[in-house]
């Protein structure tokens, strides 16, 4: 077995009082692609949060390429690209601007070298954004800040990619431009952790699906063949106002399994 370069032992957190990870276990290994699965407030983004320190773990233990979490110094093998949010962060900033700033993790002294500024260019032109890279961010698309914002992670090269809900609320052109810029990143090597609304165009590349449920991992394993509205494990629940039932059956014949994604 390759590496762990995630490991959760046990992990609980809350947020506020109120208990959102009741006793995580997730293991990712090198070269993996998993994705967080559940439906709102099961704890997906949270056990991301918790990974990164941004939630503080109040059992168990959290660690990053065989380090526990609260002694790892080298966040530059992370990148990390956080719900959906304005790229510049309300301050006036261009493309360009935005996705250096991923890169000074990796700059001696906070000076930028050639090899920085070939690494930003390149990371634009990952995800197709090397075109606006003058452009002010508050001029980009819904679509477009979220490829600036991953753009952003890419530009350290980490060997780790961390994403809360990449998809959400983006066009499917901008959903295939990140299936492939991700595509690219798996084949040179890197390990990727996603909370995800639905498989969607990233469906080919994830290796192991893992569902949580009220703070507790329900699946581990091969993701649902049809994950929707309608394929979680453990999510059972008859809809007598329906009048067919999946593959023919009649209303009333046997339950549906049904699990919002989210």
């Amino acid at each position: 077995m390759s590496e762990a370069v995630i490991a959760l032992r046990g992990v609980r957190a809350e947020l506020g009082s109120r208990p959102v990870l009741r006793g995580i276990d997730l293991t990712v290994h090198r070269g993996e692609v998993v994705a967080l699965l559940g439906a709102n407030g099961s704890g997906k983004s949270t056990v991301v949060r918790t990974v990164i320190g941004q939630v503080p773990v109040g059992a168990g233990e959290v660690e990053l390429f065989g380090t526990p979490r609260r002694r790892f110094r080298d966040w530059r093998r992370v990148g990390y690209v956080p719900q959906r949010t304005t790229a510049g962060g309300g301050v006036p900033a261009t493309v360009t601007e935005v996705v250096t700033s991923g890169r000074l993790s990796r700059a001696r002294l906070g000076v930028l070298r050639r090899a920085d500024h070939r690494a930003v260019r390149h990371a634009l032109e990952l995800v197709g954004m090397a075109d606006r890279a003058k452009d002010s961010v508050d001029a980009l698309s819904g679509g477009q800040h979220q490829r600036v914002l991953i753009a952003r992670a890419l530009a350290s090269e980490p060997e780790l990619l961390i994403m809360d809900e990449p998809m959400a609320g983006v066009d499917l052109a901008s959903q295939e431009v990140l299936a492939r810029t991700l595509e690219r990143q798996v084949a040179s090597g890197a390990t990727v952790l996603l909370v995800l609304h639905e498989l969607g165009p990233l469906e080919p590349l994830i290796d192991r699906a893992v569902v949580l449920r009220d703070g507790l991992v329900v699946h581990d394993g091969p993701p649902p063949k049809a994950v929707g509205e309608h394929a979680l494990p453990g999510h059972d629940h008859v809809h007598p106002h329906d009048d067919v039932h999946p593959h023919g059956a009649a209303a009333g014949t046997g339950p549906t399994r049904t699990g919002l994604l989210s």
